[in-house]
């Protein structure tokens, strides 16, 4: 499978905290008309690109404070937000909202923040509201040695976190819960749920290394697409060379209908699709694992 290069993730002067001109890390990806909204996981804001522009993006602050410039400082004390979906209205957010989940890789990495949508269903640009995701992730840390959540999607009532393995612990997961008994908890009024069910998937492998979820988007009739890469690491935490990357299909039977090798193993992280037609319009965001590297946002189709 083919994708094009639509831009890099450029920001305005002076924007990056660290001073840097682009967003390196990029993990999740949300679509907004043409916005993109992009979380990166070594960075306390969320990104905004025009997908129809070269136009530098901005940020929007998620979370208060400020990361080392030392890359091993940094990533130890990163909230390593990993996944961003748009979730329905409930009580706390009226027009629904936009989440974005910690990995739950460490114990610093239990965070989730959510910006509400306006009635146009837009984010806001401030006003981001965090809360701890240790209590949901428990079920998660009882099922897998290695937890490290990727994706995440909204779809007929149901949240679905995407667990992604490694070499080490190969198997990938979909963890699905009740949306609504979700959002009860995220307004402190009912305890964390515990998950409907939780579905395993073997992806299969690149170049002897599994292919692991890395992010997730909904279709319709309860289909949804997944990004995958085969990353040579055997932690949650540690960063390996990216030998291979696909784009799937799971189908309403929870069974992967289809899986297709990306021409160029880029390291995509984030993905979304949009109907066009009897196809999907698919746009895609890559993590260098360089902070010096701006990320890339490509597009493709899927029929």
């Amino acid at each position: 499978m083919k994708l094009a290069t639509i831009r890099k993730l450029s920001l305005g002067p002076g924007l990056h905290p660290r001073g840097r001109p682009h967003l390196g890390a990029a993990s999740g990806l949300v679509l907004i008309g043409t916005d993109a909204f992009v979380v990166g996981d070594d960075e306390l804001h969320l990104g905004v690109f025009d997908t129809s522009s070269q136009r530098p993006g901005r940020l929007v602050r998620l979370l208060d404070g400020v990361l080392p410039e030392d890359k091993a400082d940094r990533k130890a004390l990163k909230p390593d937000l990993e996944a961003l979906c748009v979730t329905p209205a409930w009580p706390g957010a009226p027009h629904g909202a936009l989440m974005a989940f910690g990995s739950g890789s460490t114990l610093h990495r239990h965070t989730g923040v959510w910006l509400p949508l306006d009635a146009g269903g837009h984010p806001a640009e401030a006003g981001a509201t965090r809360v701890s995701l240790a209590a949901l992730y428990g079920p998660l840390h009882a099922a897998f040695a290695d937890v490290n959540v990727e994706g995440a999607f909204v779809a007929d009532g149901r949240l679905h976190l995407l667990q992604r393995g490694h070499a080490g612990q190969p198997g990938n997961a979909c963890v699905v819960f009740d949306w609504s008994a979700v959002a009860a908890a995220l307004d402190g009024h009912a305890p964390a749920p515990a998950p409907l069910r939780i579905d395993r998937f073997d992806l299969g492998q690149a170049a002897g290394v599994p292919l692991c979820f890395t992010d997730a988007t909904p279709l319709s009739d309860g289909a949804w697409l997944f990004s995958a890469v085969a990353e040579a690491t055997a932690s949650s935490y540690l960063d390996g060379a990216c030998v291979g990357a696909a784009i799937g299909a799971v189908g309403a039977d929870g069974r992967v209908q289809r899986i297709e090798p990306l021409y160029i193993p880029w390291k995509v992280e984030g993905i979304a699709a949009v109907a066009e037609g009897a196809r999907w319009r698919l746009t895609v965001v890559t993590d260098a694992d360089d902070p010096g590297t701006p990320a890339t946002m490509l597009a493709g189709w899927w029929a």
